[in-house]
């Protein structure tokens, strides 16, 4: 879940594909074993205002500070060479 369908059509434009959301530790893991498999990673923030506008449960970001540590992981082949997008 990104909560921004624009944010994420963009993205996915650019050949990232979104896999799951994490905070630490689990964040680090996945980000590592991703890298360790020869992908690039990128990390998004979430959104939490557009998160409540499509109805989605917002929950986990009832306290700001929780929904700062969240990231939505997205990759892409290796092969690219291209930045993350910034």
């Amino acid at each position: 879940m990104s909560c921004s369908a624009r944010r994420e059509a963009q993205l996915s434009a650019q050949g990232w594909v979104k896999q799951f959301m994490a905070d630490e530790p689990r964040l680090s893991e996945a980000v590592e074993e991703y890298r360790a498999l020869g992908f690039e990673v990128h990390l998004e923030p979430v959104d939490p205002v557009a998160c409540g506008q499509e109805g989605g449960c917002t929950a986990c970001f009832s306290e700001p500070e929780a929904a700062a540590r969240l990231k939505i992981i997205f990759t892409r082949s290796g092969a690219s060479g291209g930045q993350p997008p910034a």
